[in-house]
């Protein structure tokens, strides 16, 4: 099962969108890398990866839902640092494992769970929002 971008993902903000498919093309790799046996050597560099590269898009949503008021904002931050929440604590198990395999799979469905169900259920409402705006 290939994790991958679909348009029916699509928030409708090119610059969300974009980014979102960043996050896809690296889980995808994460699980490619699990699936030959080589996700212990990449989770590193994938956690930290995911780590720098969503707070910068985590900041950027923030950023464009305050240009437009979006009324959902304090909804989204507090997913958001619930994210970084999680991650953090994937990154201090993995320091202390060396990357079980517990870790990956728990690294694997926390980032396919919030890629899936945060963008089909949250991030669509902002583009939704943007388009009663137009």
């Amino acid at each position: 099962m290939a994790i991958v971008w679909t348009p029916n993902l699509s928030v409708g903000v090119t610059s969300i969108d974009d980014q979102h498919k960043v996050l896809f093309e690296k889980a995808d790799q994460l699980f490619e890398a699990g699936k030959s046996g080589k996700s212990k050597e990449i989770i590193g560099q994938m956690l930290d990866f995911l780590d720098k590269y969503t707070k910068q898009h985590f900041h950027d949503e923030e950023v464009y839902m305050a240009s437009i008021n979006y009324p959902g904002i304090s909804e989204q931050k507090t997913a958001h640092k619930n994210f970084i929440a999680e991650l953090t604590k994937l990154k201090k198990e993995y320091a202390a494992s060396g990357g079980n395999i517990c870790l990956i799979i728990n690294a694997n469905q926390m980032v396919i769970n919030w890629l899936t169900k945060h963008i089909s259920v949250m991030d669509k409402k902002i583009g939704t929002y943007a388009n009663t705006l137009k």
